[in-house]
């Protein structure tokens, strides 16, 4: 869960979990079983136990993948990133859900597709994910990396119709959507965004992941 296993990385087989924790081989195979169950390793026949790739939708919404949505719709993805700055965790806002992060990540993008696809606020706990603070936001887009990267258990949303942001460059009068997220994990939030869409954008429900 802290992230330091990346998606697809061999576990140790159980016989050097065995010595490594001097423990039975049931208790070990009992604990790969209940991660396996989770969601959180793979188990596969002669291939041995390998870290999933991180859930991307809860019980009700998908988490956007906004680079994937823009190129699946024949666009060419841009990132453009406004701001990344590493700040006090009291400085996040409330809605945030971050009381008691000593910092964190605020980052600032536009991603665009055929014109300005959506606008988005980022904070991240760096509490919870400390390389976040090495990885260059200019580059690559957060929610990706963070989709790719970081475990998470629990999800929230909001979604409301909004009057246009400046930011998104588009005339006054656009109806927008915002969709609000905070993700986290055993209870600690790992990241709250709010992302801004145009109208036109579709939010898609499904089961479980």
């Amino acid at each position: 869960m802290s992230g330091a296993w990346h998606p697809g990385d061999r576990v140790p087989a159980e016989h050097e979990l065995m010595v490594e924790f001097d423990c039975s081989r049931m208790t070990v195979n009992r604990a790969l079983s209940a991660l396996a169950d989770a969601g959180f390793v793979e188990r596969r026949r002669r291939a041995g136990t390998v870290v999933a790739r991180p859930r991307r939708q809860m019980a009700a919404i998908e988490i956007p993948d906004i680079e994937a949505q823009v190129e699946a719709a024949g666009a060419r993805y841009r990132l453009e990133t406004l701001s990344v700055d590493r700040i006090d965790g009291a400085a996040a806002p409330a809605v945030a859900r971050l009381e008691g992060a000593a910092e964190v990540l605020a980052i600032v993008c536009r991603h665009h597709g055929d014109g300005v696809f959506a606008l988005e606020e980022r904070w991240i706990n760096l509490d919870a994910v400390p390389r976040a603070a090495g990885v260059d936001f200019g580059r690559v887009a957060p929610g990706r990396w963070l989709l790719d990267y970081v475990p998470w258990t629990e999800g929230d949303y909001r979604i409301a119709a909004v009057a246009a942001d400046p930011r998104l460059t588009v005339p006054a009068d656009t109806p927008c959507l915002s969709f609000e997220r905070w993700t986290s994990r055993g209870g600690q939030t790992i990241t709250y965004v709010r992302q801004v869409f145009p109208g036109g954008f579709a939010l898609t429900a499904g089961g479980s992941g």
